[in-house]
């Protein structure tokens, strides 16, 4: 089984989920909160664990993740850590409890509240230290186990990014075979999530050819294998590349991010419509696309060549395509937002730390008119 460095250890190929014994004991964890949602305790994933670790400590869990994690939801689980006097966090499942078990592993061993580790505001200075943390993704998606950041919803209504090394989880575990039988809208929606997580590290400011190159290569992955995991749940060769992708996004983004991501994440905290980031990405890409083609010119000619277009196609109505052809959205207006929000959700995206890597400047009437084009 390959060890992927990244820094962190990532196990990765089918079955790497029975190395989780083995982790925890690495770390020193005696008595880990479960960081998960309620839809996968309706799995069994839940239970094989618990079976799987008898003798190892207990398990304490923590399942009332929300979709998009709030700052409530990070307070009650680190409650619930500390009064079952836990010493580490396995999360499991997507992008959401990713964040979450990342959040409380960072209060566990740091000063309430969380708005002050905001790297806008200086908070990476603020940080003193971060649980124990193993990730064990079930969709292939968001790529949090082989990221630094995760992404909170406050209380003020903000959706703040955090980032800093110290935040990576100290062990992941990939095993493609939880992902087997996804359906298939959250399969694509997961599986554009990686797509848009490489092309936007692909397209950030900073320079970084390694980031790029594994951002290229988890397209590439991405783009072949997509449609075949969301027509087949069972194909195994795309979930291992799907996967693959996801972690890949993630290591590439350590470059950034950029337009799309702002937008979704001012689109997401939106508590009444509780919009699927994944969905979201895909959606709005299209339109970032013809926004930044015009700085990017080499960059696009070679994500044309990992996607295996020819040479001038319009990236972004080959997006559009394949969102179309696994069943997701045409626009945000299907998604339920309109006009109205806009003005809303525009100086949140303008706020939003991958605004500063956008490859090219984008200020308050340029998101105003990307909303618009979205929609």
């Amino acid at each position: 089984m390959p060890v992927l460095n990244s820094p962190n250890p990532v196990h990765f190929d089918f079955g790497a989920l029975a190395q989780l014994p083995k982790a925890l004991a690495r770390l020193g964890i005696s008595r880990p909160l479960l960081a998960t949602d309620a839809g996968l305790r309706a799995t069994g994933i839940i239970e094989r664990i618990r079976t799987m670790l008898a003798g190892h400590g207990d398990l304490i869990c923590f399942d009332e993740t929300p979709p998009n994690p709030t700052e409530a939801a990070v307070l009650s689980a680190l409650a619930l850590y500390r009064a079952e006097r836990c010493d580490g966090v396995i999360c499991l499942g997507g992008g959401s409890p990713m964040d979450l078990g990342k959040a409380v592993a960072l209060l566990a061993e740091s000063a309430e509240p969380l708005a002050q580790y905001d790297p806008l505001q200086g908070g990476n200075k603020r940080v003193k230290g971060f649980a124990p943390v193993i990730a064990i993704p079930t969709t292939a998606g968001t790529g949090s186990e082989a990221s630094y950041g995760f992404v909170i919803t406050m209380e003020d209504g903000r959706k703040l990014t955090f980032a800093n090394p110290r935040f990576l989880p100290h062990v992941a575990l990939c095993d493609p075979e939880l992902t087997i039988g996804l359906p298939p809208l959250l399969t694509a929606a997961t599986g554009m999530d990686a797509i848009t997580h490489c092309i936007e590290a692909v397209l950030a400011s900073p320079v970084n050819p390694p980031a790029d190159g594994v951002g290229l290569d988890g397209l590439w992955r991405a783009w072949r294998h997509l449609r075949r995991a969301v027509e087949d749940g069972s194909d195994r060769e795309a979930r291992w590349h799907m996967m693959m992708a996801s972690a890949e996004g993630a290591l590439a983004f350590v470059k950034g991010l950029g337009a799309v991501h702002s937008m979704s994440h001012a689109a997401g905290r939106i508590k009444s419509l509780r919009l699927h980031h994944g969905t979201l990405n895909a959606v709005i890409l299209p339109a970032v696309l013809r926004f930044n083609e015009s700085h990017c010119v080499e960059a696009y000619a070679r994500l044309r060549s990992a996607m295996g277009l020819p040479p001038g196609a319009d990236l972004a109505r080959a997006i559009e395509e394949m969102n179309a052809s696994i069943g997701l959205p045409r626009g945000l207006a299907n998604m339920g937002l309109t006009v109205a929000h806009i003005a809303d959700m525009v100086p949140h995206a303008v706020a939003d730390l991958s605004t500063r890597t956008n490859p090219r400047p984008v200020d308050a009437d340029d998101y105003a008119q990307l909303f618009r084009a979205a929609l």
